[in-house]
């Protein structure tokens, strides 16, 4: 986890809420006093080493019901979900399996982990209820999501199964909030690290911000920090960021 990286972006951007994965750090790991002492708190599932997600609020937005993981009696220790309810908002944060190669056993892994994440909607949740579903997917939902379609169709990242996945999840009631306010291609939220992939904007978007009715009705518009993909110790993701009305 970057973690002076962090402060920095909320200092900067303030956001009510802020959704992290791939936290790659235990929950006694996480830097709470240095989070707290700019003004956040907030609900950690950690894992040493791999995988981990967090739920960050501003001071004075408390986070009620925190909910770990699937809930739905798996043998799966995976630090993959979070869910918190934030006033009269439930946030769910996710870090799907990245499945590594089509047709490996981590690649199941990633299909089931989809189907097992409709479930877990269905069990819990209403598409009446205001709520967003986001965090890094692993997965490009369509060809204007992808700079080289015609090459990553093949991957584990645009493959046409993953991508039905995601739909499969989505159509439960969901909505890509950036795709509310922006409908061209080009916009990318993850670069490889090597072939000078940032540099030519050969990138995916693959970390969505997903809400229910209630809340893309008051969805007043979307952004990608890809500045945050510059400097020193950068991540290969860049955060994805959404405005909504008071609900």
């Amino acid at each position: 986890m970057r973690r002076e990286r962090l402060l920095r972006w909320l200092e900067a951007n303030r956001p009510d809420v802020l959704c992290l994965q791939e936290l790659k750090a235990t929950e006694a790991q996480f830097p709470h006093e240095a989070v707290r002492a700019a003004g956040y708190d907030g609900a950690v599932l950690g894992q040493k080493g791999y995988n981990g997600v967090a739920i960050l609020t501003r001071a004075g937005l408390p986070l009620e019901d925190v909910r770990p993981g699937l809930d739905d009696g798996t043998d799966d220790s995976s630090a993959r979900l979070l869910s918190a309810r934030v006033g009269s908002v439930r946030i769910v944060t996710v870090y799907v399996p990245n499945g590594q190669v089509v047709g490996s056993d981590k690649y199941a892994y990633k299909l089931e982990w989809f189907k097992r994440l409709r479930v877990y909607l269905e069990r819990h949740h209403r598409t009446s209820e205001p709520l967003i579903l986001c965090g890094d997917f692993n997965v490009a939902p369509e060809a204007r999501d992808v700079d080289r379609p015609k090459e990553w169709e093949r991957s584990v990242l645009f493959h046409v199964d993953v991508r039905a996945a995601l739909r499969e999840v989505t159509a439960w009631g969901l909505t890509d909030a950036f795709r509310l306010h922006h409908q061209e291609g080009g916009f990318y939220t993850w670069w490889d690290y090597r072939m000078l992939s940032f540099p030519k904007n050969d990138g995916l978007r693959l970390d969505l911000i997903l809400a229910t009715r209630p809340l893309t009705e008051r969805c007043t518009g979307t952004s990608i920090d890809r500045n945050e993909r510059k400097g020193k110790l950068a991540s290969d993701h860049v955060p994805v960021l959404a405005t909504f009305a008071e609900y």
